[in-house]
């Protein structure tokens, strides 16, 4: 039986003819108010509107001069700064089309991209990142022209390629005269984004989102923040990578649409003194983060130990029970009052103080790490999409939050459940296509719905429960239908197990992988305890597990998961594919024992 879940698209905000178009409006609007900050030389510096605009106007003026003309692609590689926002900008500015690459790609992935995509120009930052996409550069052919961001960068002699400095296009181009007239020729269905998948099963496909489709996101978001009352002028903390199509719509054309303050964060390891230094109000991440600020705050709270410990415990479990729905008993009222004083507060001040939300999207959440959040006060709105949806497809409303779902459609989107429960999406957010790539577009958008390959379900809420992928549901030998997620999930909350990866399609029960944490090796002496340590580890999460979905048999990864090593996407997905091959043999050998 199909079910059928529609929304229509909300009258409060206006959809303009293209991106480039809004961002020139509000900077119009707000020229000497702060926009864009990163970090130099350890302190904060910001560039208002009128900056960012005027150096839009530039680059645009520097690739005009440059040859670069409509629908040519220029890539960018580059750590998340003002820079990257510039570039985006100026870019389809004149009606060429971005395409983000990520800073961890290879040589080889950034060959593939460059040729792939067929870009005529790149735009990166310096040292290593800029070496490395300048050696793509030198061996594909239509690469005409390289521009780094930093200063002192040594330029390469690349023959007629084009290699010059930020600054000096900066300094010696000027405003491009005619920009106007350059936006309003654009359609609002012209691709202005190539975004190359993560990969996760292969190959990345490059992914055509237009004009239109990122503003259906964009418009469908600002409805959702304006219920939570944080619809304009916000300070978001920038972490996930810009290249990624999530943090190019909601961290970076979604504050520009509600004039609200970017700050870049530094890096994952800096997030906890970043978060107290900038004091943002909405963060949107993926799951690992919060993952990364759980098991921060509870190893910081099992080390102080006694009453700490006992309060914090103790704040966990009356705000769960909330979130559950029951009641408080009198005398639980009144300590939850306390520890909001004690506990929820210090937690929240820890985050800067400010924060309104943590949004959650690009992969499913842990709920019980979900709940970890919630029930310290911290408000954590989980989504969900995919990049071929520019890409947010549903999201929890801040007045109505269910942690364990990823909500309801957002405005304008249409979802319909196949009769296996894949998810199948409609609206203005679709992309265009795979680019040179009709044969998996025809696959991918059929009758005008996206076939998600995700699995999922509908409450009478209409909010949307995600339970697998497809192609990672693990059939065993009986038949039965096991997600792996979900029981790597419930492995990977435990403090002892920093990764893990299930596996026994066709077989008669599971095995894992099973990447133990840093401060557990350090904790066991010896491989035989480490094992030991694991085996009890495993047997407790297998408590809250069914029988099928019990792990009965596990090895030790040789080394961490890592995008390195080609085990994790860019985005910190598990590359399966890549791991079990990694361990083909190990694993098989489980089961002949």
């Amino acid at each position: 039986m199909n079910l059928t879940q529609k929304t229509v698209n909300s009258p409060h905000y206006i959809t303009h003819a293209n991106l480039v178009e809004t961002f020139f409006k509000n900077a119009a609007k707000h020229g000497e108010k702060p926009l864009l900050f990163h970090k130099q030389k350890g302190k904060w510096a910001g560039k208002n509107w009128n900056e960012v605009a005027n150096a839009v106007r530039r680059l645009a003026g520097a690739l005009v001069a440059a040859g670069i003309k409509p629908r040519d692609r220029v890539i960018i590689s580059a750590e998340n700064r003002p820079e990257w926002a510039i570039a985006d900008l100026a870019i389809m500015s004149i009606g060429a089309i971005v395409v983000p690459a990520y800073t961890t790609n290879t040589e080889d992935d950034h060959i593939y991209i460059m040729e792939h995509s067929g870009a005529v120009a790149a735009i990166t930052s310096g040292g290593i990142l800029a070496s490395r996409l300048v050696l793509a550069a030198s061996r594909v052919e239509n690469i005409r022209m390289l521009v780094t961001m930093d200063e002192g960068e040594n330029q390469p002699n690349l023959g007629t390629k084009i290699i010059c400095n930020w600054q000096s296009l900066m300094e010696t181009n000027q405003p491009l005269a005619d920009i106007d007239s350059r936006i309003a020729a654009q359609d609002t269905d012209d691709i202005c984004c190539l975004v190359y998948t993560s990969g996760t099963g292969g190959r990345p496909k490059g992914v055509m989102l237009t004009h239109r489709s990122i503003q259906a996101c964009i418009t469908a978001a600002i409805e959702i923040l304006k219920e939570g009352g944080v619809d304009k002028n916000q300070r978001f903390l920038s972490l996930l990578p810009l290249s990624h199509s999530y943090e190019h719509t909601a961290g970076m054309h979604l504050p520009i649409q509600t004039k609200s303050e970017v700050w870049y964060c530094e890096s994952v390891e800096q997030i906890g003194a970043n978060l107290k230094e900038v004091s943002p109000s909405l963060m949107t991440a993926v799951p690992r983060l919060y993952d990364v600020l759980h098991e921060r705050i509870v190893r910081s709270v099992r080390t102080k130990g006694g009453l700490t410990e006992k309060l914090f415990l103790e704040t966990i479990r009356l705000g769960r029970k909330r979130l559950a729905g029951k009641a408080l008993l009198p005398h639980e009222f009144f300590i939850d009052l306390l520890l909001e004083r004690l506990v929820r507060q210090k937690i929240q001040a820890r985050l800067g103080g400010r924060l309104k939300y943590f949004i959650s999207g690009g992969a499913a959440l842990n709920p019980e790490i979900g709940s970890f959040f919630m029930a310290l006060g911290v408000k954590l709105l989980q989504g969900y999409g995919q990049t071929e949806a520019s890409p947010v497809i549903s999201a929890n409303r801040p007045n109505k939050i269910k942690i364990e779902t990823v909500g309801p459609p957002v405005s304008g989107v249409e979802v319909r459940f196949a009769d296996d429960g894949e998810i199948l999406v409609r609206g203005d957010l679709l992309m265009k296509g795979y680019w040179r790539d009709d044969h998996s577009t025809a696959a991918a958008i059929r009758d005008g719905w996206l076939h998600t390959g995700d699995i999922g379900s509908l409450d009478d809420d209409g909010y949307i429960s995600i339970t697998g992928r497809k192609k990672e549901i693990i059939v065993n030998s009986g038949g039965e239908n096991i997600v792996p997620t979900r029981v790597e999930a419930l492995l990977t909350i435990e403090a002892e197990i920093e990764q893990a990866m299930v596996d026994g399609d066709q077989r008669p029960w599971l095995a894992a992988v099973i990447v133990p944490s840093l401060e557990t090796r350090k904790n066991a002496n010896t491989q035989e305890a480490l094992i030991l340590l694991i085996t009890e580890t495993v047997e407790r999460a297998n408590s809250r597990l069914s029988q099928i979905e019990r792990v009965r048999k596990f090895i030790i990864a040789d080394d961490f998961f890592t995008i390195e090593n080609s085990q994790l996407t860019a985005t910190l997905k598990v590359r399966r594919h890549i791991v079990k091959a990694q361990y083909k043999d190990r694993l098989a050998a489980l089961y002949t024992r």
